[in-house]
């Protein structure tokens, strides 16, 4: 195996985790799949003619953008699962917490982005943190995103009914410092990204049967030869008039 020469994580843990998120990505999608929360070919149609795309263009691109949306959730599970190959004592709750270390009193919820809680999600958290450090005297929570505004690991401040509430023990803290305070090592999530395009190629290799299929434009071409028509009938084909429709 490739030396990755990374020091906070075995060659082995590092491939066989992103092997394994590599392994929930989503390789297919079929009509229904694609229509599940059902399509809506007005906007398709706009989005065809204003930006100048063919309709097989605008239905790969929703295709893909679907695609996406699943695979989102899986980088997830890679920031989260990574850390109990970094050091011992962290372990993934089945519930309540992302991330905890018993040992050390650490409690973690991890974000993927510093925008992606309004301030209801926000204020529950915080009430979680609240508790937590009631009940546990030594207890640290964090408040860990991987995408946030800066490099940071500051006091969490939360607003309620235009009331500020903050306490030492619950802290808002960027990934890389996270890494730094799991490792030891300030640069090692930095590291971890400059390896990661290496890792993933190895992965992908290793995986030659890994391959999208898409069945949407065969089974579209079943409804109609005319793609936007099969588009307008996936939604409409109930509607008085459908079964005939004339499209430009």
């Amino acid at each position: 195996m490739r030396d990755y020469n990374l020091g906070f994580i075995s060659n082995e843990d590092l491939f066989n985790h992103v092997k394994e998120t590599v392994e929930k990505y989503r390789f297919s999608i079929t009509l229904a799949e694609f229509n599940k929360n059902l399509i809506d070919p007005i906007k398709l149609t706009f989005d065809a003619k204003v930006y100048g795309k063919s309709f097989e263009e605008i239905v790969e691109d929703e295709c893909l953008r679907q695609i996406d949306k699943s695979n989102t959730n899986h980088i997830g599970y890679f920031h989260q699962n990574i850390f109990q190959y970094l050091q011992s004592g962290w372990i993934i709750p089945p519930s309540g917490y992302d991330l905890v270390n018993e040992s050390r009193n650490l409690y973690v919820e991890l974000k993927n982005k510093h925008n992606t809680m309004n301030s209801s999600s926000a204020q529950k958290t915080y009430m979680k943190m609240q508790n937590t450090i009631l009940r546990n005297d030594q207890a640290v929570c964090m408040l860990v995103e991987v995408i946030a505004k800066r490099s940071e690991d500051v006091t969490w401040v939360v607003s309620v009914d235009g009331e500020s509430f903050s306490n030492n023990r619950i802290r808002r803290v960027s990934i890389d410092k996270f890494y730094h305070l799991v490792t030891g090592d300030p640069f090692a999530f930095r590291n971890l990204c400059s390896k990661l395009p290496l890792v993933i190629d190895d992965v992908v290799s290793s995986m030659p049967d890994v391959k999208l299929n898409n069945t949407v434009f065969a089974e579209l071409n079943e409804l109609s030869p005319n793609i936007l028509k099969s588009l307008y009938l996936l939604s409409f084909k109930n509607y008085e008039g459908f079964d005939d429709l004339k499209v430009e």
